[in-house]
């Protein structure tokens, strides 16, 4: 058992999910897609959210303190890249 922490546009859900510990990032994104829309994920329902909404995102896992699974789906954050130059007004 694991917990799927969803964040898409400003919203953040957790979703119970029985999966295998080597589920590939493509198939968290695919069981995602399927629950938002389905409606599965409280707070997180979005019945026509496009197949391709997180082909961009991050898939992170980690262990919770008390050692359960916790995978976080989330879009990519700009940390760490460069600055941007401002133009001279």
């Amino acid at each position: 058992m694991a917990i799927l922490n969803i964040t898409y546009m400003g919203q953040s859900a957790d979703y119970e999910l029985a999966l295998d510990a080597h589920t590939s990032d493509a198939d968290i994104k695919r069981i995602a897609i399927e629950v938002v829309r389905a409606g599965g994920v409280r707070g997180l329902h979005v019945p026509d959210l496009p197949g391709n909404a997180f082909v961009s995102f991050v898939v992170d896992r980690l262990r919770g303190t008390g050692g359960e699974q916790r995978i976080y789906l989330r879009p990519k954050v700009p940390f760490g890249a460069p600055a941007r130059r401002r133009c001279a007004s």
